[in-house]
């Protein structure tokens, strides 16, 4: 017992943002001053301070930390980025009911906007949460609701917090990592650097539901609870070494990247319970560009060869070339980096090459800065890099990386490191939660007791999250008014629908979500019933769809009547439609020119809706014939939203995906090069679409053209692209030849050749030379009008 207690001595001499307990609530009226040590809110349990906290030379954040840990660790600030003078200046509770931060120069830092004419003030709970509340405990603000870098026990993540971290040790600023929910519903942590931005957790190398996580809970929420154990709304969970309510914690999003839990020891330090990331140099953005990340045993950083460091301080700025050499017209070499690997920003790749074809590859484009070229299933891949952040070196890599420099360089790899300035807590390993004692019979007998209560605990913890996540997930689509989506949407019993499909026997169709069948409702109305697969995602899959199609209402788009959420059956109900899918009518001479254009238009009409129109703007994402239906006169309707996505407004250009959607023929490009995914990749599988639905051949065959007196096999878009251009010369001329059989002699030539050549403008490899649907939209109008 001597040792903690005379470090609790030694702590309490230190000089601090505080030493002594002043006050448990501040009034109306009333104020905190930066220059008076006294000035500081406790906790009732004694375990928080709240006051102005020391971060510079008289620089000063009013914020909220441990009382009793070595160092007074900050868990909140207030005005992180905004400093104020350490004379004169003020956290004041005005009469309004406003809380208000100013400056020496009386200048208002920060404000709450909060207004009460009744009684109100500021008191620090036990759970170190600051709240301003009224005389009957209404809350008009909480520190809760604005966290920083740190989470408490029972203080939720949500859709509208996010934790960022500080800059550096020491320096509280704003840093580059956050941890926040993204638009997939998925806990992430973000790199924010000076120059580019990546999401490095969960592994963006892997799928979402490799994970362990799903992305169709949309509560968005993450709550540490009292006994260490973290439960986020994606599914994603963890415990901390020391499971027990014993321990005080906090979860940090550290300034080096890394998301802990940290536990307080009986020596009044912290130790890592749980960590996000067990490789550090895999965290992004860590050691800056052009630069390496390596262990020995430490974490290092070390610059590329030919490079300096830019900031010896904060390695976050990288490397940064000793000359300004440009490889465009300029002879060059190669170094190689063995075992190294940069992470992302790929210009191009190629599966199964030579090393000296990559080589050459790298050398004909001027911005390839390096390649890296590795095995791969018995095969070799190349890489080419444009941008070379997030470089790391482990043995265990089967690859290496190639960095371009000029010919007449005598550069080679340095290897001299330099160590990276990071907390001690940044290369500790896991404590063990252990200690050998002599006597512990006692122990055990406490042991048992607390594990029994603590067992007991767990299991009421786990049923109350898991009543709560029921509720929440299955009344969402009620609160957000998804009943009055539409006229006759309602929700029907599972007895209800197998009764008007008589028991499920009347099969039209079945895909990867589920098997459709045709019912007759209890008013008459024909529907088409999906029962969804009892397998993984079933809830989650319903859900997506409920939520998207159930408040989207177009005449070019399928519409849902109801669904039914009973025990383990999930149904989706829409209106039937007579002629079926595009790809059945494909086959079928019925379906002739003028409704094959009415369908090209239609279609159109329902994607640039889906994309530009509706409340929430949606990405499709599996656009192809069995996804378009037909009514009785043949008007399409675009289907199935299973695998859609809604798309962020405010970032139109850079939508992130966990994982590859959609039907092999009319993938866009940017699927296969983990490209940015945004409507586009809509527009290339509509532009696959409108070329089966001209030609009548699969975009998954292959098709012949001659060359130079020999026959060489192309896919469908090569080979109709090649086949216009050879029949440039004349409009209509010797196109029969491109088109169905069945339609070729009923249709308008000049007008089918303009609807192929709007397909292949839709179907270009680079995204941004694509038009959007709302131009096809324009485009298909005006043919109308002008042929």
């Amino acid at each position: 017992m001597k040792t903690p207690l005379l470090l609790l001595l030694f702590t309490l001499m230190i000089p601090s943002p505080s030493s002594s307990i002043q006050l448990q609530s501040l009034s109306k009226g009333s104020s905190l001053f930066s220059d008076k040590p006294d000035d500081v809110l406790v906790s009732p349990n004694g375990v928080f301070f709240a006051g102005f906290y020391g971060v510079g030379d008289n620089a000063y954040c009013f914020a909220i930390w441990f009382a009793k840990s070595f160092g007074s660790t900050v868990v909140w600030i207030a005005n992180r980025d905004h400093p104020v003078n350490g004379i004169g200046s003020s956290l004041s509770l005005v009469s309004d009911g406003n809380l208000l931060l100013t400056d020496a120069g009386q200048i208002n830092i920060w404000v709450t906007s909060t207004i009460s004419t009744s009684s109100v003030h500021l008191c620090l709970m036990d759970t170190g949460n600051l709240v301003l509340e009224t005389s009957k405990n209404f809350i008009l603000w909480q520190s809760f609701d604005s966290p920083t870098d740190t989470l408490l026990p029972q203080q939720p993540l949500t859709r509208n917090t996010k934790l960022v971290s500080s800059r550096t040790r020491g320096n509280y600023s704003s840093g580059s990592y956050s941890l926040y929910f993204d638009n997939d519903n998925v806990l992430r942590i973000l790199f924010d650097g000076p120059m580019t931005s990546s999401i490095y957790w969960p592994d963006p190398s892997i799928s979402i539901w490799s994970a362990g996580r799903t992305t169709y809970n949309n509560t968005r929420i993450g709550v540490l609870d009292l006994s260490g154990h973290f439960l986020s709304s994606d599914s994603f969970k963890f415990l901390a070494a020391d499971l027990g309510e014993g321990p005080k914690r906090r979860l940090t999003i550290d300034f080096d990247g890394n998301l802990r839990l940290y536990s307080l020891n009986e020596k009044l330090d912290w130790d890592v319970s749980w960590q996000a990331i067990n490789a550090p140099c895999k965290t992004h953005g860590i050691c800056g560009p052009n630069s390496i990340c390596v262990y020995e045993p430490d974490r290092r950083c070390s610059c590329l060869p030919g490079f300096v460091v830019k900031d010896r301080t904060d390695w976050s700025y990288g490397c940064e070339s000793r000359s300004n050499f440009s490889f465009e017209g300029a002879k060059s070499k190669f170094v190689n980096l063995h075992n190294v690997d940069f992470y992302g920003y790929d210009l191009n790749f190629f599966h199964n090459v030579t090393w000296e074809n990559c080589k050459k590859n790298c050398l004909q484009q001027f911005t390839c800065k390096a390649f890296m070229y590795r095995m791969d299933n018995g095969m070799y891949d190349c890489y080419l890099k444009s941008f070379l952040l997030n470089g790391y070196r482990a043995p265990d890599f089967q690859g290496s990386m190639y960095l371009r420099v000029p010919e007449d360089s005598s550069e080679s790899l340095n290897d001299t490191s330099h160590v990276l300035s990071c907390s001690s807590e940044a290369h500790e390993e896991l404590p063990r939660m252990y200690k050998e004692k002599h006597d512990t019979r006692y122990l055990r007998y406490l042991f048992w007791f607390v594990s029994i209560i603590g067992g007991v605990e767990m299991i009421c913890i786990i049923l109350g999250w898991w009543f709560l996540f029921k509720t929440q997930g299955n009344s969402s689509i009620f609160d957000q008014g998804y009943l009055s989506a539409a006229s006759g949407f309602r929700k029907f019993t599972y007895a209800e629908l197998k009764k008007e499909t008589r028991c499920f026997t009347e099969e039209i169709g079945r895909g990867g979500g589920g098997v459709v069948y045709k019912g007759v409702l209890s008013d008459n109305r024909v529907a088409a019933i999906k029962r969804l697969h009892e397998a993984n995602q079933e809830e989650g899959e319903f859900f997506a769809e409920v939520s998207i199609i159930g408040r989207i209402n177009h005449m070019n788009l399928i519409e849902m009547w109801g669904f039914c959420a009973e025990g383990k059956h999930r149904l989706l109900v829409y209106e039937y439609m007579e002629h079926g899918s595009l790809a059945k009518n494909l086959l079928s001479n019925v379906f002739d020119w003028e409704k094959r254009l009415k369908t090209a238009l239609g279609t159109a009409k329902g994607l640039a809706y889906l994309h530009e129109e509706c409340l929430e703007w949606v990405l499709h994402c599996d656009v192809k014939p069995q996804n378009i239906l037909l009514d009785e006169n043949f008007n399409p309707k675009v289907a199935d939203f299973g695998l859609s996505k809604l798309l962020d407004r405010g970032n139109l250009n850079n939508t992130d995906f966990s994982a590859i959607r959609g039907t092999r023929g009319y993938m866009a490009p940017e699927w296969v090069y983990s490209l940015p995914i945004t409507s586009k990749v809509d527009v290339y599988s509509y532009g696959i679409v409108v070329l089966e639905l001209v030609t009548g051949k699969s975009p998954t065959g292959s098709y012949v053209v001659e060359s130079l007196g020999e026959t060489e096999p192309r896919h469908l878009v090569t080979w109709v692209r090649e086949k216009i251009e050879a029949n440039s010369t004349s409009m209509g001329s010797g196109f029969e030849e491109i088109m169905d059989s069945r339609i070729v002699e009923q249709c308008d030539l000049v007008k089918a050749e303009i609807l192929m050549r709007i397909a292949l403008q839709c179907v270009e490899e680079e995204r941004d030379a694509r038009p959007t649907m709302k131009q096809v939209v324009e485009m298909l109008q005006r043919l109308g009008r002008d042929h």
